[in-house]
């Protein structure tokens, strides 16, 4: 385990649990994780949003934290890294425009790397056209570009991920003690409590 390098791919108002909790926790059990944005280097900070669930007919959002990247964009090799994390928020809807960012994506995809996408960070890979005949999740709202995409939605419980290969998703931070559980066993991270 130790020496497996992830790169995570955050923008502003990336959702803050998102970024911050799998940034923070796949550090503590030794992995190199890189965080960066397109057109930021490493010290530079992105905005981030909370999203929550209030009982409204969508998510609400609010202020998050000022995050600072420990990498720089324009020096990451997606060879160089062993997985991928896609936080969700309102970064992945404007990520996705960026050729560089769909090249990185696709990489990973290619080489069977594993991915760990959550939430809105479906529309990154849908975008990317890597969700063909994929099993996924993502907030509901999502639903709609991943069939589009040609994968196979399947609305959960938004404590619950899916594990399709390589690839394991979650519809929202809530998830996150399955979904990050569920990467570590994509990864081969073997933890004994």
């Amino acid at each position: 385990m130790p020496g497996k390098r992830i790169l995570v791919l955050a923008g502003d108002f990336v959702e803050d649990y998102e970024l911050m909790v799998p940034f923070q926790a796949l550090q503590m059990l030794g992995y190199r994780v890189d965080a960066v944005c397109p057109g930021k280097k490493a010290g530079d900070t992105v905005a981030t949003a909370v999203h929550d669930f209030e009982g409204d007919q969508t998510y609400s959002e609010k202020p998050g934290h000022r995050f600072a990247l420990n990498a720089s964009f324009d020096d990451v090799d997606a060879a160089d890294y062993d997985a991928l994390v896609v936080p969700g928020g309102r970064a992945p809807e404007y990520l996705r425009l960026n050729r560089r960012v769909i090249g990185l994506t696709k990489h990973f995809f290619e080489a069977n790397k594993p991915v760990a996408a959550i939430c809105h960070g479906l529309q990154l890979l849908a975008a990317a056209g890597v969700l063909n005949e994929r099993v996924c999740t993502a907030y509901p709202a999502c639903g709609p570009e991943v069939t589009l995409a040609g994968g196979e939605f399947v609305e959960v419980d938004v404590t619950e991920a899916i594990v399709d290969d390589q690839l394991v998703t979650a519809p929202a931070w809530p998830a996150h003690p399955k979904w990050l559980q569920a990467f570590l066993e994509v990864l081969g991270a073997k933890i004994e409590i």
